[in-house]
């Protein structure tokens, strides 16, 4: 720990090998591990807990009582050295948990940029989080999860070990979800989770034309209101749309899925687009 411009409480009990940047804020009595990187300009407020082999980037804030780097929650977790770190500008609001991954696992947890984790959300061993997603009050991953960027779990909702929840997806409160969820798809409830057609509100406000929500949601129809298998449902998009983000995404996503998507329907589908 060097001497530099950051504001470090008397309090606190930072360990000389942690590696604190400059502008870095730390409040009264919080833990910082030996093995810990913050970035600059990375606020950290009361009763703060890091440790582990932790890499935080800039920008971070850390409120009262969120807990980083500690040991996976893994039966056969044997007290090796794996990695949680965390990108950018990543908001972790009161009593959020952030678990380090697993030998068996990817080794580590990772969450990108521009995140925003509100109260006791808690993100297990071996998950992956991408950029600009939402982590609403109380929503829970088990380990190994990825979730894609741009997406929103609502509170108090759990998602199964091993799933994969696509970009731009939304995921309403109280939800239990133990497939993957396709990208740009809104999905609630639990067993089983029901979709309710695309998260239209989200894309628009992310910018998409109603064109390109328009090609979406054909693209759905045929996987999820038609006759088709998803097999003949992913051959026939291929011969019906031309190669695109969206096109491209829908169809590897299916492809590489292991758990299988949800794709129990509501009748309520969303076929407006204004």
């Amino acid at each position: 720990m060097g001497e530099n411009d950051s504001s470090l409480h008397p309090t606190s009990t930072i360990h000389p090998k942690a590696q604190i940047d400059s502008g870095v804020w730390v409040g009264p009595y919080c833990f910082i591990g030996e093995k810990v990187s913050i970035h600059k300009n990375t606020r950290i407020d009361a009763n703060v807990y890091i440790d582990g082999l932790t890499e935080i980037g800039e920008d971070c804030h850390f409120s009262p009582f969120s807990s980083i780097g500690t040991e996976p929650q893994d039966v056969t977790y044997k007290g090796e050295e794996t990695l949680v770190k965390i990108g950018d500008r990543n908001i972790f609001r009161e009593f959020v948990t952030v678990h380090r991954g697993t030998v068996k696992g990817r080794e580590k947890t990772i969450i990108g940029n521009d995140n925003y984790f509100m109260v006791y959300s808690h993100i297990a061993h071996d998950c992956y989080v991408g950029n600009e997603t939402i982590f609403i009050h109380g929503a829970t991953l088990g380990g190994h999860v990825t979730i894609e960027d741009y997406t929103t779990v609502g509170a108090l909702s759990g998602v199964h070990q091993f799933c994969r929840i696509g970009k731009y997806a939304f995921i309403g409160g109280f939800s239990v979800i133990t497939q993957d969820v396709l990208p740009y798809c809104r999905v609630a409830g639990s067993r089983p989770p029901v979709l309710y057609g695309l998260n239209a509100i989200g894309l628009r406000r992310r910018g998409f034309s109603r064109e390109r929500i328009g090609i979406l949601k054909r693209m759905f129809k045929i996987i999820f209101y038609s006759d088709l298998n998803t097999s003949q449902a992913v051959a026939r998009i291929r011969e019906e749309f031309s190669p695109g983000e969206e096109r491209d995404e829908i169809i590897n996503f299916i492809q590489d899925s292991r758990r299988g998507i949800i794709k129990k329907t509501s009748e309520k589908w969303d076929v407006d687009l204004g």
